[in-house]
């Protein structure tokens, strides 16, 4: 069986194109080397492979042609106690210290937004005419 179709069949990658581009960027690698996506998988193979800062290591337990639900998913493989405490202890530290880049909006304002800027900016610094003259005239 090919590796992508295994990877999504396990439900690793959402698309079997989006297992192949990881496979291609050297993300993927089976037995410690990195593999082609059309390369043979088989039972008892060793995966590590990177999804997002994530990395897993799996072993291969079942091949299965087709996408089936979750459950059935993770009976293909078996992650390794190392990698399941890595993962966990990934997931706290993301959950403890979010990301500061994260909270910060990108980019133009939309209409709505540049009008209440610009209201907040006359109400703030009344430097309007109509505000009146500081000496009393």
């Amino acid at each position: 069986m090919r590796i992508d179709k295994w990877l999504w069949a396990a439900r690793f990658y959402k698309t079997r194109s989006l297992a192949a581009q990881e496979l291609d960027k050297g993300r993927v690698q089976l037995n410690g080397h990195a593999v082609k996506p059309a390369h043979e998988i088989k039972p008892g193979d060793k995966l590590m492979l990177r999804q997002g800062t994530v990395l897993r290591e799996v072993q291969v337990l079942g091949l299965s042609m087709q996408r089936g639900p979750a459950p059935v998913a993770q009976a293909l493989y078996e992650e390794s106690a190392d990698s399941v405490t890595k993962r966990l202890l990934a997931a706290e530290h993301r959950k403890l210290n979010s990301e500061p880049a994260a909270s910060i909006e990108h980019g133009r304002p939309t209409k709505r937004d540049r009008r209440s800027i610009d209201k907040g900016w006359d109400s703030r610094w009344g430097a309007s005419i109509d505000a009146g003259d500081s000496n009393g005239t």
